[in-house]
């Protein structure tokens, strides 16, 4: 049998036009990356020591300022830190059993004064400045504070603050009782309408004995930051459980 030959088959080579790439535009991050990269790894040793130095000299600077602004404020008799105007109405220092403590009005709060805010028809508000280490008139530092809060929300509010030093022979009871004539006060003053106590940190605790004290002259109380008992909040994310500071407080956590 004649072998029958296969048709020669002449492979073409598949030809493709050119792909055209469009032109690389680069982005502004990657610009920033390249600049980035121009200075030359060894000149870090040299610019660190520089860098440490500078930031240094800012941090004592920062003290010095820190330091001068304390002293001007020992000067002034260390006032309250309210960045609202205010009357006193009783100062606990002239009470047969003197204490630290005095009780303010907050009459004003920036353009608008106690007239234009309150209304009569809701409860006032007793914000205790909580005790704590810092200086007086923290709880209410601030616009968006309790006290601002509050008084835009049209609640008459007073303020119970401190002073740094405490009266001779002071002691808790002491304290106790002059927070009882304030809550008396402002009951005298608004008779349709208990007040509501606030506390933050220490002062939470102050106004639960307060309250407990004061039974049938309050209304609610308000507490942040005042754990009342041992077992409230949850193992390894509340550590202000009064429980923690029992067992070493969150050291013990980072021990294990």
């Amino acid at each position: 049998m004649a072998k029958t030959k296969s048709p020669n088959r002449t492979l073409k080579s598949v030809t493709s036009e050119p792909v055209v790439s469009q032109a690389k535009q680069s982005s502004p991050i990657a610009e920033e990356l390249k600049a980035a990269q121009v200075e030359k790894p060894a000149s870090a040793p040299a610019t660190y020591p520089l860098d440490l130095f500078e930031r240094w000299v800012l941090f004592l600077d920062t003290l010095r300022e820190r330091a001068d602004n304390m002293i001007a404020h020992e000067r002034q008799g260390m006032p309250p830190l309210l960045d609202f105007k205010y009357e006193t109405l009783l100062d606990a220092r002239h009470f047969d059993r003197p204490a630290n403590y005095a009780l303010l009005r907050i009459t004003e709060i920036g353009d608008d004064c106690w007239d234009d805010c309150v209304d009569e028809a809701k409860p006032p508000v007793i914000v205790v400045d909580p005790r704590a280490g810092h200086g007086p008139g923290i709880g209410g530092f601030k616009r968006d504070s309790e006290v601002g809060i509050a008084m835009h929300e049209g609640h008459p509010v007073y303020f119970v603050v401190f002073f740094p030093e405490p009266e001779q022979g002071q002691t808790l009871a002491d304290v106790h009782h002059a927070l009882r004539r304030f809550v008396e006060e402002i009951a005298k003053r608004h008779p349709d309408h208990p007040p509501i106590l606030y506390g933050n940190c220490q002062a939470g605790w102050a106004i639960t004995l307060l309250a407990a004290d004061c039974q049938g002259l309050s209304g609610p109380i308000v507490l942040n930051g005042s754990p009342l008992s041992y077992w409230a909040g949850e193992a390894g994310t509340n550590p202000m459980r009064m429980m923690g500071g029992l067992a070493g407080g969150n050291w013990a956590a980072h021990m294990t």
